[in-house]
């Protein structure tokens, strides 16, 4: 029996208990076992600051991590929130890191946007320019806004709607066929 594609979960938000965090553990958790595993990168509070006199061998230690976490994945997902318009700058500062490197290029990327509605479009615009720049394959299909509230959450933090769980595993897999249909 072969091993499922990892799709690697990529938060943008450092805060605890965040909307992002809860999209991605539910992700987590809905996982269809059988044709996906999905992987948490915990490393965004750990990365120094870009610099482009530091991306060359060797590494930093956080960034090697990162990049052969995004080396080991067959696909991305993310969920960011949008801060003063844009990227939270430490996840601008993780993505800064990824275009240097090859390890994202034509890799099925996606993204789910958690922001209440009408909200999210300038972190959703940032990140489709930043992808483009490390020739991430976006993959359409899998992008969704799923906008998420407390009152959406179990006592465990995950998402309990069961539409939403169903939508959370059909951009898993997705992304594991690199936005083919299965």
């Amino acid at each position: 029996m072969s091993t499922p594609p990892v799709i690697l979960l990529l938060s943008g938000s450092l805060r605890a208990g965040s909307s992002n965090e809860a999209v991605l553990r539910t992700a987590h958790a809905v996982a269809p076992e059988a044709l996906v595993e999905a992987v948490r990168y915990d490393g965004l509070a750990e990365l120094p600051h870009f610099n482009p006199d530091d991306d060359q061998d060797p590494l930093p230690p956080p960034v090697a991590e990162l990049r052969a976490a995004i080396d080991r994945a067959a696909g991305i997902l993310i969920c960011t929130p949008e801060y003063a318009g844009t990227l939270p700058g430490s996840f601008k500062n993780l993505l800064d890191w990824t275009v240097g490197g090859t390890e994202i290029g034509d890799k099925p990327v996606a993204w789910v946007n958690a922001a209440a509605p009408g909200r999210g479009g300038g972190a959703e615009a940032t990140l489709r320019t930043v992808l483009g720049y490390t020739g991430a394959a976006v993959v359409e299909p899998a992008c969704v806004r799923i906008p998420v509230d407390r009152g959406m959450l179990d006592a465990d933090g995950l998402i309990a709607d069961a539409g939403v769980r169903r939508q959370l595993g059909e951009v898993l897999r997705l992304l594991a066929h690199g936005g083919s249909t299965c």
